[in-house]
């Protein structure tokens, strides 16, 4: 509520103010806190920890839509390590996690505080900060363990610790979280930015003759066991050609040399590497994404794009597409849930034929569909 200061008004819970510098009202216009017209007072203040990884992190925004309407003129504050890959127009305070910020977070009050990872840091936290409402995972005083905050998240909690509860969960990931925060999930989409405000040029990208097809060839040194062969990869680019696609090679470093020798082999396109916010709108020029479970997933659902999902070692139901694109997984049953390496030396993912993909893909992205971006 607003304050005298010296016979000064000041409004500390506008969510302009700033306390330790000029708020950008006062900046932009020279708006002081009496009679300001921008003046927003904040009814209630959220925290949401949130570190990683940046997949993770992608798909958790759909939570803001939901705080949005549960909590009007709520501000919130996400604490994360990715702090770039949030949609900084969206949130009113993104914090990088570090001491500092831990250390103001523990000073402060919060109507809501959401923790969503089970490392220790992060529970720790959670149990310090003063709110009326928590939500997540704390860590037990006595020793050291992510426990459920409450009976709500229990379902996530237990999801993450043993395979057979895991293998038998039917509830996509943003479902959970939702309910862990005791929300219905309603359909939320995810909060992102597609960074069109850039102007990027992509001048060097083929005349959309027909569909783009972003082609997302990497998987992570995590789960190597999701791994597609390149001699699938070529199938797929060469089946992709032949029906009137455009495929466009995506990835990172680590994918660099794969896709130059995709390149080389059917002449798909290739742009090279780019820093994150240049490929996330290198991504959205696609009018269909074939990726596995990766970062480049969860950006493509992110983006709304037909997402043609190949899976192996996770559970499918895991993943929400929102109705677009499909899940395609290997005609052999996958052995090895959730592991980083194949316990019979070949991954079934070699069991996937390319035929099933451009299947999914002609499927899920019509020849008539072509970007507009």
């Amino acid at each position: 509520m607003p304050q005298l200061l010296n016979n000064v008004l000041v409004n500390p819970d506008c969510r302009h103010f700033r306390g330790d510098l000029p708020c950008r009202p006062n900046k932009e216009h020279g708006y002081v806190c009496e009679g300001c017209p921008v003046y927003s007072p904040v009814t209630s203040r959220i925290l949401l920890i949130k570190l990683g990884a940046i997949g993770d992190v992608i798909r958790t925004t759909p939570l803001l839509r939901r705080l949005r309407q549960e909590y009007p003129g709520c501000a919130i504050t996400w604490l994360t390590l990715t702090p770039a890959i949030l949609p900084q127009g969206e949130i009113e305070e993104v914090l990088k996690f570090d001491f500092a910020a831990a250390l103001q977070l523990q000073a402060r009050e919060f109507e809501v505080v959401i923790n969503l990872d089970k490392e220790k840091e992060a529970c720790a936290l959670l149990n310090t900060i003063n709110a009326r409402q928590k939500f997540g995972y704390a860590l037990r005083p006595h020793d050291g363990v992510a426990w459920p905050q409450n009976e709500l998240a229990n379902h996530k909690f237990l999801t993450g610790v043993f395979d057979q509860v895991s293998l038998a969960n039917t509830k996509p990931y943003v479902q959970e979280i939702f309910e862990l925060c005791g929300f219905d999930f309603r359909g939320e989409e995810y909060v992102f930015d597609t960074h069109a405000d850039k102007g990027y040029d992509w001048s060097l990208l083929p005349a959309a003759t027909g569909p783009r097809i972003g082609l997302n060839t990497g998987c992570g040194d995590r789960w190597t066991t999701r791994l597609w062969s390149d001699e699938k990869w070529i199938t797929l680019i060469q089946g992709l050609q032949a029906a009137g696609y455009v495929p466009v090679l995506l990835g990172g470093e680590a994918e660099d040399a794969r896709n130059r020798v995709l390149n080389a082999a059917t002449g798909a396109t290739y742009l090279g590497t780019f820093p994150l916010p240049q490929f996330i709108n290198l991504m959205h020029q696609m009018d269909g994404i074939v990726t596995q479970v990766t970062m480049g997933m969860h950006i493509s659902i992110a983006l709304r794009k037909p997402t043609i999902l190949m899976n192996n070692i996770f559970n499918p139901h895991e993943f929400d597409l929102y109705d677009r694109g499909q899940l395609v997984q290997p005609n052999k049953q996958c052995e090895c849930f959730y592991r980083g390496s194949c316990r019979y030396g070949t991954s079934c993912m070699e069991d996937l034929p390319a035929e099933k993909v451009l299947q999914a893909v002609r499927e899920s992205v019509p020849m008539a569909m072509r970007n507009e971006q």
